[in-house]
């Protein structure tokens, strides 16, 4: 199953868990006493805040795709298939901090290009450093504007 079908089936899920809480809000609503109401209103901003996040993400799964199709076809996305992986499928860990020095470098040397920080961020993930990778994504979408 693709990650894009993933997405869009966790979507559908969150957003009938999102009508679901919805029902049960209204429903302490109707109840009129302060704590039903106040659990009430506590329980509708829940699906508020879970579809803005889930709006969010998604939004930066698409803008990061969109940008990663325009380095592809540029030539400039970093290979990885050559790096040697342990059992478990992850990057060597000596062989993903060699890989990473590398981009870093180039990032350092060339702050205002987006491409360097998109592969910039393709190393920190490859080097298993989830937040810096999300970061440096942010900082190449902001500059790919």
């Amino acid at each position: 199953m693709s990650a894009r079908t993933v997405s869009l089936l966790l979507t559908a899920v969150l957003v009938l868990y999102f009508v679901l809480l919805g029902g049960r809000a209204v429903a302490l609503f109707r109840d009129g006493s302060p704590a039903a109401v106040g659990l009430g209103v506590g329980v509708i901003l829940l699906p508020l805040v879970g579809a803005w996040v889930a709006w969010s993400t998604l939004r930066f799964g698409v803008r990061t795709q969109e940008l990663g199709r325009r380095l592809q076809a540029e030539d400039g996305l970093p290979d990885t298939s050559e790096l040697p992986r342990m059992p478990s499928g992850r990057v060597d860990r000596a062989a993903a901090d060699a890989f990473f020095e590398d981009f870093r470098a180039e990032a350092e040397a060339a702050p205002g290009d987006w491409r360097s920080w998109y592969r910039l961020a393709v190393a920190y993930d490859v080097a298993g450093d989830r937040t810096r990778a999300r970061e440096s994504m942010r900082k190449a979408l902001e500059l790919a504007d």
